[in-house]
């Protein structure tokens, strides 16, 4: 396990998590996801910690509204959130990592677009 360090633009939110060497990693194609370069690094809540910034997120959620999308308040920047497609993880924005981690991601592409049927197949 790499234990790695991440958050928004402005660094008000902050988390600190534990994560495979080579993690399994989704590139979404969603209308969201697509539009704002997120990259999937899927953290089991136990090995994820909120450092800094709980009163500094703002919550959004569309569609289904099965997914927790957490903003910082300040800069708009959404680092990690709460996926439908694994309730028992946080999904980590790969993007919001601090540089230098060592990690050596495998990353796979999901259509989001066909959700129902891309999840099927995960």
């Amino acid at each position: 396990m790499i234990t790695v360090t991440g958050g928004c633009h402005c660094g008000a939110v902050r988390f600190v998590a534990q994560s495979k060497a080579k993690p399994d990693m989704l590139d979404c194609n969603c209308s969201i996801c697509a539009r704002s370069g997120y990259l999937h690094l899927f953290i089991p809540h136990a090995l994820f910690n909120l450092a800094n910034g709980a009163d500094d997120l703002t919550s959004y959620k569309f569609g289904k509204k099965q997914a927790d999308h957490l903003f910082c308040k300040k800069c708009g920047v959404k680092s990690f959130y709460q996926p439908r497609s694994h309730p028992d993880c946080w999904s980590v924005n790969y993007n919001c990592l601090d540089i230098g981690h060592a990690l050596e991601p495998m990353i796979t592409k999901f259509d989001g677009q066909n959700w129902e049927a891309s999840k099927a197949q995960l």
